[in-house]
């Protein structure tokens, strides 16, 4: 199960906003978060449509996505479909369950472009951790290489082509480190709500609609389960395998964004329970890189300011 942090990214972190002036796009604001994202293997995660039921109610492109007969609520049924929330939470289950995960995920986004049509921008990373205070996110691109390391104590951006490094003191748990690392350095991870401590216990709240659409035999090499939902005012339909309840595809929309610009994360590589060692979530290149402070890359007026004192950058 994947749904949406209550953490929406503007902007990479310092050592994004450093690179990004060597960039030569034309760019509109939107189109300059974006490409944070690819520096600092952050992205604008998962995002809601306007309107929900319209998409629902849309008809697949093959027989074996076709929706259940049940799948877009009238306005007679519930909001939240039994068999949906079923989905959502089994594949949350399996997830919290697990010591250690470890997959690939491929991020896109779409962005405007000059002649109207969107353009699609995309990041890949690699992701390790262990339950409850180790993550590690390995970037090879779109874009310049970035890796991030959490050891429980620190957490650590670091970029390998410029030699250049952030780190800061860091919460005892990847859950608090999420939110820490957004609210001081505007770091977001794509991928977020699928390695949290309760997938569906972060979404239950400000679920809004639920429905389950049917199976589909075209995503990721195996049958899935599609279920869409909107959380956290995101609209969002997610591929769940029918068998080892993985998340293998999530696309959503902002439900306030005008554009309704699409944006993906295909999952990939899934591996769970298997032994990880705590240098893994370190790097000997990282240690001895140049120092920048870990921090918001824009501040200004528009930067969110925390109420608590900022982590102690290193």
């Amino acid at each position: 199960m994947t749904g949406v942090r209550p953490l929406e990214t503007r902007s990479g972190a310092a050592v994004c906003g450093r690179r990004r002036q060597q960039l030569t796009w034309d760019l509109s604001v939107q189109d300059s978060f974006l490409l944070c994202v690819l520096l600092l293997m952050v992205g604008a995660l998962l995002t809601t449509s306007a309107d929900a039921q319209q998409r629902s109610q849309a008809t697949p492109p093959s027989q074996s996505a076709k929706p259940s007969a049940e799948s877009a609520p009238s306005g007679s049924e519930p909001a939240l479909e039994r068999k949906a929330i079923d989905v959502l939470k089994a594949s949350s289950a399996r997830l919290a369950a697990a010591r250690t995960m470890s997959f690939t995920a491929v991020a896109s986004y779409e962005s405007p472009s000059r002649p109207g049509p969107p353009l699609v921008y995309t990041t890949r990373s690699d992701v390790t951790l262990r339950r409850p205070d180790k993550f590690r996110v390995i970037t090879p691109g779109d874009g310049p290489a970035s890796e991030f390391y959490y050891d429980g104590k620190q957490m650590m951006a670091f970029m390998p082509a410029e030699n250049l490094v952030a780190v800061a003191d860091a919460p005892p748990t990847i859950d608090a480190m999420l939110q820490a690392a957004y609210h001081y350095a505007a770091v977001y991870f794509p991928f977020s709500d699928v390695i949290v401590a309760d997938p569906y216990g972060d979404i239950a709240k400000s679920v809004e609609l639920a429905f389950y659409i049917g199976q589909s035999r075209a995503v990721a090499g195996t049958v899935t389960d599609m279920v869409a939902y909107v959380a956290h005012g995101v609209f969002i339909q997610v591929w769940i395998g029918a068998d080892d309840k993985l998340p293998r595809r999530a696309r959503a929309v902002f439900r306030n964004d005008p554009q309704q610009l699409r944006h993906q994360v295909d999952f990939s590589n899934w591996q769970l329970d298997r032994d990880v060692p705590a240098s893994a979530f370190a790097s000997k290149r990282a240690a001895v890189a140049k120092r920048i402070p870990f921090e918001h890359p824009d501040p200004g007026p528009s930067a969110e300011v925390p109420q608590n004192s900022p982590p102690k950058t290193q």
